[in-house]
């Protein structure tokens, strides 16, 4: 898994081994199965997780006990209720499984250690952080202003490889729509290829 992410980050910023090592040293190999959580909304969440295989989630459930997806991380994603980790809050979320997956986990003192492995580090990650903000930022107003068709192609634009790989209820929930308009926008998109 460490050579997953080591290949990752080769792309995104210049690397030594041993800033690589200390990194190495902070993160915890762990194979997840599918349906298995990471974290439970309303306990204080241990780990965030880097997605080496697989795939998770981030999801919330309504009193009515309804599921309403917030994120999906697939391979080479980086997934965590970081408030409630970095500050020892209640999870906001769960975070689970979709698939069996391999993570490399990290945990609240991560952001504390970044400084230690130097500024590219410190750089790239306040990158992903802002990347995050930005995300969630676009979604809420799509999900306030978006039709169901526009939500969907974003979807795909976002997830280019999940579009096969997840069951049309978990979109659904992603785009907060019943499984039956997804299939009708999947029908009407076809008929206009």
């Amino acid at each position: 898994m460490l050579d997953h992410l080591k290949a990752y980050l080769q792309n995104k910023l210049p690397l030594t081994d041993a800033q690589f090592g200390a990194l190495g040293r902070v993160l915890v190999p762990k194979e997840l199965k599918r349906q298995q959580q990471l974290v439970r909304q309303g306990e204080v969440g241990r780990y965030g997780a880097f997605v080496a295989q697989g795939c998770l989630r981030s999801f919330v459930v309504d009193k009515k006990g309804k599921e309403h997806v917030l994120q999906f991380a697939p391979e080479n994603w980086w997934i965590a209720d970081q408030y409630g980790l970095i500050h020892h809050e209640p999870a906001l979320f769960s975070i689970d499984a979709l698939e069996d997956s391999r993570v490399l986990l990290f945990g609240p003192d991560f952001y504390q250690q970044l400084p230690q492995l130097g500024p590219p580090f410190q750089a790239f990650f306040y990158e992903l952080q802002q990347n995050s903000l930005q995300a969630m930022q676009k979604r809420l107003i799509a999900t306030l202003s978006a039709t169901a068709e526009e939500r969907y192609l974003d979807f795909i634009r976002t997830y280019p490889s999940l579009t096969q790989r997840l069951p049309q209820r978990l979109i659904a929930a992603y785009l907060g729509i019943t499984p039956e308009s997804l299939s009708r926008i999947r029908k009407e998109l076809a008929g206009h290829r």
